[in-house]
């Protein structure tokens, strides 16, 4: 799970939320006009009520494929990318998962709360129960977008511009070289969570009090004996920080992971606008390679702005336990997304349409605009609103190059079953 914020939430990482203010990406010309961005709007404009809040998601009827618009029905699940067989499976474990959650008293508490009429934990349930078995029955990309059509409500959200546009972002799960015990490389702590977290006074200490400008003043206060790893570079605990889990190859030959285990009471700062704040790095096409070559040729910077961020997040050894997400359950690469849990309901299937970044025959990457059915399993810090969606794309380094890049604006709807008459 990626960094949280006050109990549950995580901060989703997206490696991009290091930025502040994304631009926006273009989509690329479709087949015809009707396919092209129109369609996925929300029908209609919303009229505001000045007694009334407007609702994050609205209902709506499927949308129409066009011939030829690659970006209307998930390929994926039945023809994986680059002649690679689909991921069907990796989507039916990501729906198990859901199913779990759905059962237990924590999803119970969370739709009794759940404020939007008609959205609730048994008709999530029963919707992700239909869906499975047309997964299972379905034989190809649009049999399958057919038959939802047919039998589901889409419920589309608001976006960030009360016409449904939802700015896109990603995380990962970092793969790092840690060591058990501190030597003169190995130099950078994580820590575990305090025991006597919940009982510390607030405002709680900030990051630069915690552990130095330098990162290595830890052990002089209130951290001393709780650290857990060390790390060779100061930016890899803190991007650990900020996607909230890693995997780790130890220095005596073993692997391991950890996972989120708490954090202090303050909202994540971003070091991608402090650079930018500072006139350090222009702020229009900002990434995170952008944002790691800046530090790669200053090192010492990371003194001055990793100190800025007051946030400071907890950890505990999973011991190679998969990744998981708010919902206490784990998350699965490419079918699972994180949103604000405040609005959207949690564990359910969605359909998500984007431009995200696939690697080529000789792995540069392109972007490509595709629609994906994916479970809604994690929250973020940094993930707030109706327009806000993290998606997260697996472990290591492919996944991190491809989430250092994914950034741009796309639709959210999440799929139920028709009401019974």
């Amino acid at each position: 799970m990626k960094f949280k914020f006050i109990y549950f939430l995580s901060l989703p990482v997206v490696i991009l939320i290091l930025l502040v203010r994304i631009p926006f990406v273009g989509y690329r010309q479709l087949s015809a006009p009707e396919c092209q961005l129109k369609k996925w709007h929300l029908p209609g404009l919303l009229t505001k009520n000045a007694r009334q809040k407007t609702p994050a998601l609205i209902a709506r009827s499927p949308v129409t494929c066009c011939l030829e618009d690659g970006s209307c029905v998930d390929e994926a699940i039945y023809q994986g990318e680059n002649g690679k067989i689909g991921d069907k499976k990796a989507l039916l474990t990501s729906i198990d998962r859901s199913l779990r959650y759905l059962q237990t008293a924590r999803a119970d508490a969370a739709y009794k709360k759940y404020q939007i009429p008609g959205i609730t934990r048994y008709r999530v349930y029963k919707s992700l129960l239909r869906f499975r078995q047309l997964l299972l029955t379905t034989k190809s990309a649009t049999e399958l977008h057919q038959a939802i059509a047919k039998e589901f409500v889409y419920y589309q959200s608001i976006g960030r511009d009360s016409k449904g546009s939802v700015l896109f972002t990603a995380y990962y799960e970092p793969l790092y070289t840690a060591s058990r015990v501190p030597t003169a490389e190995y130099r950078y702590p994580v820590y575990k969570a305090p025991p006597d977290l919940a009982s510390w006074s607030l405002p709680h200490p900030t990051r630069l009090e915690l552990e130095g400008a330098d990162g290595l003043q830890g052990s002089k206060g209130k951290l001393r004996g709780l650290e857990l790893f060390w790390f060779r570079d100061r930016l890899e605990p803190y991007m650990v920080q900020i996607q909230g889990s890693a995997k780790l190859q130890l220095t005596d030959g073993t692997k391991t992971s950890i996972g989120y285990a708490g954090n202090i009471a303050y909202n994540y700062k971003s070091i991608g606008r402090e650079l930018a704040n500072d006139g350090k790095l222009p702020l229009e096409g900002m990434t995170m390679p952008i944002i790691l070559d800046y530090f790669q040729k200053y090192p010492q910077e990371l003194n001055v702005y990793i100190p800025r961020d007051p946030s400071f997040v907890f950890f505990q050894e999973t011991k190679g336990a998969p990744a998981q997400g708010s919902i206490g359950q784990p998350i699965t690469a490419e079918r699972s997304i994180a949103t604000d849990k405040s609005l959207m309901p949690p564990g359910a299937l969605a359909l998500i349409r984007a431009d995200f970044p696939f690697p080529d025959d000789t792995g540069k990457l392109e972007h490509r605009v595709v629609s994906r059915y994916v479970l809604d399993q994690d929250a973020g810090g940094a993930i707030k609103g109706a327009g806000r969606v993290d998606y997260f794309l697996g472990t290591g380094k492919l996944a991190g190059d491809r989430a250092g890049v994914t950034v741009g604006n796309g639709q959210l709807f999440y799929l139920l079953l028709k009401p019974q008459k």
